[in-house]
C-alpha cells in the first residue's frame, strides 16, 4: 500500500502510535484485563488522573486513547511552554463543546461533548497555575489528565492531587521494545537488524520507546543514504558514535553496569565502585538517574548502620541539581566512595519486606481500644484511648510491658539489627527494652 504524503513525513513515533487500547505495548499492570485503567476505559466514565512515569512509556498515548474512547475533545497544554492563557483557552473550548456558552446566551444547550485537558509535564506549572484547574475539575467541565516524570506527591498541589487518581507507568521491558522494533520493520520503516545491534539498541533505549523510535529513524535515514540492507553492530557504532559508547568493550547491557556498581558498593570496594560509576557517566548515563540509584543504595544496603549515608546521598543529588555537569558529578563521586566505605546493613530493607508480606497475607486486624484516638465524648464513652500509658510519664520514658500490636497477634520481630556501625548500639537498646518488657510481664 503506498504511503500518503502526510504519513511519509510523520515521525516514526507518531506513525506507530497506537490507535486502540489493544495496540498498546507495555503497561499491562494498568491496561491488562481487569486492571485499573482498562476498567476505567470500559466504564464509559472518564475520570481525572495523573500519569506518572519515565519518558517514552506511553503517557500521551494513553491520554489520547482515553479521549478517543469517550469521544471527547482532546486539548493538549505543555506546561513547559504554556501558561494561564492556555488554561483559559482550554476552559473556553470546553465550555463551547459542552454547550455552556450557548445555554447561557440563549437558554439552549449545545451538544454536550466531553473534553479532556491533557497537561504534559504538569510538574512544571507553579501552584497558582495548577490551582487554575481546580474549579473546572470540580464542576466537571472537563476531565484533567496530567503527565509527569516527577513524583506527584512533591510536584503536584495536594488539592489537585486529591481530585485525581495517580497511575504509575513503568519503563518498557526488553520484550516490549523488541515488539516496537518489529512493528517498525513491519511497516517497512527500518531495515533488517542483526541480533548484536538489536541488543545494543534495546539496551540504549533503557525502557524509553520514544528514544528507541527516534534512534531507529536516524538509522533508517542513514542506512537509506548508504544503501545498507542490514544494520550491523559495527555500522551501528560507526553511525551513532559517542551516543552508543556506554555499550563498548564487549557490549555490556546498561543494567549489567549499574548492577556492577551496586554490587561493588555493597561489597565495600571504593575503587571498583568509582570505576563502574565513571564507566556509566562516560557512556552517557543520566547523572540524575545515577543519583537516584545512590539514594536507593544508601537505604537498602547501609540503612541504620550509618544514617548519614542517606542524607549524604540526598545532598549529592541536590548538589548535582544546582551545579549540573561536570561540576556536580564530583559530589556524586564523593557519595559513591562514602557509600562503599560505610558499614553495611540490610536490616531495614528486610524488615520492610517482611512487614509488607505479612500485611498482604493477613486480614485487617482492629486497632486495640487503648491505642485509638478519642477526640469526641462518644469515643471516650466507648473506651477509645482508655488505659493508654503515656510513655513520657513512665520511668525512663518507656512504658515497659505495653502492647502496641493488635490483640491476639504475636509480636513479630521484623527488624533485626546487624552488629555493624550504629546498629550495634541500636541492638543493645533493643535488648535492654526487651529485658524491661519481660520483667514487667
Amino acid at each position: 500500500m503506498p504511503k500518503t504524503v502526510a504519513t511519509a513525513h510523520q515521525p516514526l513515533a507518531e506513525r506507530l502510535r497506537p490507535k486502540t487500547l489493544g495496540e498498546v505495548i507495555g503497561q499491562q499492570h494498568l491496561l491488562g484485563e481487569g486492571m485499573p485503567l482498562r476498567i476505567a476505559f470500559e466504564s464509559g466514565q472518564p475520570h481525572s488522573c495523573i500519569l506518572w512515569g519515565p519518558p517514552g512509556t506511553g503517557k500521551t498515548t494513553i491520554a489520547r486513547l482515553m479521549a478517543d474512547a469517550f469521544d471527547a475533545q482532546f486539548i493538549t497544554i505543555s506546561a513547559v511552554l504554556g501558561g494561564v492563557k492556555d488554561i483559559r483557552d482550554a476552559v473556553e473550548a470546553a465550555q463551547i463543546a459542552q454547550g455552556t456558552e450557548l445555554e447561557n446566551a440563549s437558554g439552549v444547550g449545545g451538544g454536550g461533548r466531553r473534553t479532556i485537558v491533557f497537561v504534559d509535564e504538569v510538574h512544571r506549572f507553579n501552584k497558582s497555575q495548577q490551582d487554575a484547574f481546580l474549579p473546572h475539575v470540580e464542576s466537571g467541565l472537563f476531565t484533567f489528565i496530567g503527565a509527569t516524570t516527577e513524583n506527584p506527591s512533591f510536584e503536584v498541589n495536594s488539592a489537585l492531587l486529591s481530585r485525581a487518581a495517580v497511575y504509575v507507568l513503568q519503563p518498557l521491558a526488553e520484550a516490549d521494545l523488541q515488539q516496537i522494533v518489529a512493528k517498525a520493520q513491519g511497516i517497512g520503516a527500518v531495515p533488517a537488524i542483526e541480533q548484536a545491534a538489536l541488543d545494543r539498541l534495546i539496551a540504549y533505549a533503557d525502557g524509553d520507546a520514544r528514544r528507541l523510535l527516534n534512534t531507529l529513524e536516524t538509522l533508517a535515514v542513514a542506512a537509506g543514504k548508504e544503501k545498507i540492507e542490514e544494520i550491523t553492530d559495527t555500522w551501528l557504532l560507526k553511525v551513532l558514535g559517542e551516543r552508543m559508547r556506554r555499550y563498548d568493550k564487549g557490549g555490556e547491557q546498561f543494567y549489567d553496569t549499574i548492577s556492577a556498581l551496586h554490587k561493588s558498593v555493597r561489597g565495600s570496594d571504593p575503587d571498583a565502585s568509582l570505576y563502574w560509576f565513571m564507566r556509566m557517566l562516560d557512556g552517557g548515563a543520566d547523572p540524575r538517574y545515577m543519583a537516584r540509584r545512590l539514594i536507593r543504595m544508601a537505604a537498602e544496603d547501609i540503612g541504620l548502620a550509618d544514617p548519614r549515608a542517606l542524607r549524604l546521598a540526598l545532598d549529592a543529588a541536590e548538589v548535582y541539581e544546582r551545579l549540573g555537569t561536570p561540576e556536580g558529578e564530583l559530589a556524586l563521586a564523593e557519595c559513591v566512595i562514602y557509600l562503599a566505605m560505610a558499614p553495611k546493613s540490610n536490616a531495614v530493607y528486610n524488615a520492610f519486606n517482611e512487614a509488607k508480606a505479612l500485611i498482604k497475607k493477613e486480614g485487617t486486624r482492629p486497632v486495640p481500644l487503648h491505642l485509638r484516638n478519642a477526640p469526641t465524648k462518644l469515643m471516650k464513652d466507648l473506651d477509645y484511648g482508655r488505659d493508654y500509658r503515656y510513655a513520657h510519664d513512665e520511668e525512663g520514658g518507656f512504658a515497659a510491658g505495653e502492647n502496641y500490636f493488635p490483640e491476639g497477634m504475636r509480636a513479630p520481630e521484623f527488624y533485626r539489627p546487624v552488629e555493624r556501625g550504629l546498629e550495634i548500639r541500636i541492638a543493645d537498646k533493643l535488648r535492654e527494652l526487651k529485658k524491661l518488657n519481660n520483667q514487667k510481664n
